[in-house]
């Protein structure tokens, strides 16, 4: 793991580099890591049910977003600056948690 100071080539560089280093953003500096392998990691049981949950609220606010009514409706009740499509996950997942009780 290499790090650079605020003054550093990598400064506004973000993300992976064909599969082969990270370059991370902190607020100490820039950190160059290697690639994570993650072939070998199973997700738990727990893991793998929230993943489902993610999914299923990704697809409730995309069905929202898609509809013009529905997102419009949708959009009245939120506040200047909340977006549809994170504001319709955040209520699915927490009326899943709120069953789960």
């Amino acid at each position: 793991m290499a790090r650079g100071g605020n003054q550093s080539i990598l400064n506004d560089l973000r993300g992976a580099i064909g599969k082969q280093i990270v370059v991370k953003q902190y607020a100490y500096g820039t950190v160059v890591s290697a690639y994570p392998y993650m072939r070998k990691l199973k997700p738990t049981a727990l893991q793998q049910y929230r993943q489902g949950a993610f999914a299923d609220a990704v697809a409730y606010a995309q069905s929202i977003v898609r509809n013009p009514a529905l997102k419009k409706a949708y959009a009245a009740k939120l506040d200047k600056g909340q977006r549809v499509y994170n504001a319709a996950i955040k209520e699915y997942l927490e009326k899943q948690k709120q069953k789960g009780k």
